[in-house]
């Protein structure tokens, strides 16, 4: 099995970029699952072939950042909830319809479809230094990624699989 995440970053990425578990670009998550291969070809890059269709389509959608929440166990994950959007609500539903014809299996199911809340964690220990964004910060939707929780199975990284991206000169 191979776990797997669909973001849309809110930092600048690479694709192939790989980072530490603990050093997360700022991210909004679109949905997260395991997937194994049937026929012998990389999972991932069938499933991104799927995803390029509605990754597409949703790059260049204008987002804004909501209120503060807390995520979590106990509510120990301080977030920013993303305001409603259609572009953004139809690309998670999208991506899900991808991983569940590609044989893959959800993780958070109750945090998906109608129960999709979209937000932004807060990066570092909590107070003034943290790596956050902040109530009414405007994000373009411009970086949509397929990530390898755990590349050649060290789950210590991340891996960047597949960046779909909209250059700004494009806006």
């Amino acid at each position: 099995m191979r776990n797997l995440i669909f973001v849309a970053f809110v930092e600048p990425v690479a694709d192939g970029q790989v980072f530490l578990r603990t050093e997360w670009p700022l991210h909004v998550t679109l949905v997260r699952f395991d997937a194994a291969a049937t026929d012998g070809a990389d999972v991932a890059q069938s499933i991104a072939a799927l995803a390029d269709g509605p990754a597409n389509a949703a790059l260049g959608a204008e987002l804004t950042v909501g209120e503060d929440a807390a995520f979590g166990r106990n509510g120990s994950v301080p977030v920013n909830l993303v305001e409603p959007h259609p572009a953004l609500q139809e690309l998670h539903e999208r991506l899900v319809q991808v991983v569940v014809d590609a044989g893959g299996r959800i993780l958070t199911p109750r945090h998906t479809l109608s129960g999709y809340r979209p937000h932004v964690s807060h990066q570092a220990t909590p107070g003034p230094d943290a790596k956050r964004l902040h109530r009414g910060d405007a994000v373009v939707l411009d970086r949509v990624a397929l990530v390898d929780m755990a590349p050649g199975g060290d789950h210590a990284i991340r891996r960047i699989l597949r960046l779909w991206s909209q250059e700004p000169s494009q806006y």
